[in-house]
């Protein structure tokens, strides 16, 4: 009896522990989680991507609209794009809901974590978070070594094109969004972050709306050396050729006019760095021109 009860309290002692998960979001707020998450809903396609990257995309029940990749996302159940369904997002029943802090509606959030559903808020400013986005997520999801695996890998991989293109000679860029309205980026998207990181210069960070609009007037004001454009899919826009009619423009005068598929720039994904490669490839491009 008395090795018995020794074995038993051998066997007790011996299991592992299992401690609380808590972290806080992007909004401040303390998550916590009993356990890893194993039904989780994606309120953004750039976070069902992150999900798929550390590691947990066989613990996503629920995604946005347009969550297109990995091909796997493209099957998963719907619970709506900027306006969320969230009567589906309930009976998926997570155990964890991810939103993006500057994407989704404040009042929806507010709803569901009303409901009692825990959700989590992201909000990758620069290039570099993407890798802590990782690093969190394979916390929460129980998903720590392909997470933590995925996080060094983009580190690397950031570290060697920054090495290689930041400290080249400066281009001025402007990044177009959209034709009507004419819409760019300022210094504080993440998108300036990959200019930057090539050794670019972004010609409207100095404004203090993320995504403003701007004129054609003010364009050629400021007369950049490159053009870059995003459009909606893998096709260069052929508004970006628009450019040509002002023959004064420093980029239509040696044919800087790019483009880069917007998935790979402007989605907060492993995925950005694929896009700030054919960026740095671009405007070396146009150095070279430069002779430079």
């Amino acid at each position: 009896m008395k090795r018995l009860c020794l074995s038993l309290l051998c066997t007790l002692i011996c299991l592992p522990v299992r401690s609380e998960i808590v972290v806080t979001d992007a909004s401040g707020t303390g998550i916590r989680l009993a356990a890893p998450a194993r039904r989780i809903v994606s309120l953004s396609p750039h976070i069902t991507e992150l999900l798929f990257a550390a590691g947990a995309g066989d613990r996503v029940v629920g995604t946005a609209e347009y969550s297109d990749y990995p091909p796997a996302a493209k099957v998963l159940p719907r619970v709506g794009g900027h306006s969320l369904d969230l009567e589906a997002v309930v009976a998926l029943k997570p155990d964890l809901v991810l939103g993006w802090q500057s994407g989704n509606p404040a009042a929806a959030v507010a709803r569901l974590r009303a409901l009692g559903l825990t959700v989590h808020l992201s909000e990758p400013d620069r290039i570099e978070d993407v890798a802590g986005e990782l690093e969190r997520i394979g916390l929460l999801a129980g998903t720590g070594p392909a997470a933590d695996a995925a996080a060094k890998v983009f580190r690397e991989r950031y570290a060697a094109l920054a090495a290689r293109y930041s400290r080249r000679p400066t281009v001025s860029v402007f990044y177009q969004i959209w034709k009507q309205p004419l819409m760019t980026v300022n210094g504080k998207q993440v998108i300036s972050d990959a200019i930057r990181l090539c050794g670019g210069r972004n010609v409207f960070a100095q404004l203090p709306v993320l995504a403003p609009t701007v004129t054609v007037e003010a364009v050629i004001a400021v007369n950049p050396e490159v053009i870059v454009a995003s459009g909606m899919g893998d096709a260069r826009p052929e508004w970006l050729d628009d450019w040509r009619r002002w023959t004064t423009l420093e980029a239509v005068v040696r044919n800087n006019l790019y483009f880069v598929p917007p998935d790979l720039l402007q989605r907060h994904t492993p995925r950005i760095l694929d896009g700030a490669e054919k960026l740095c490839t671009h405007l070396e491009a146009a150095r070279a021109k430069h002779g430079r």
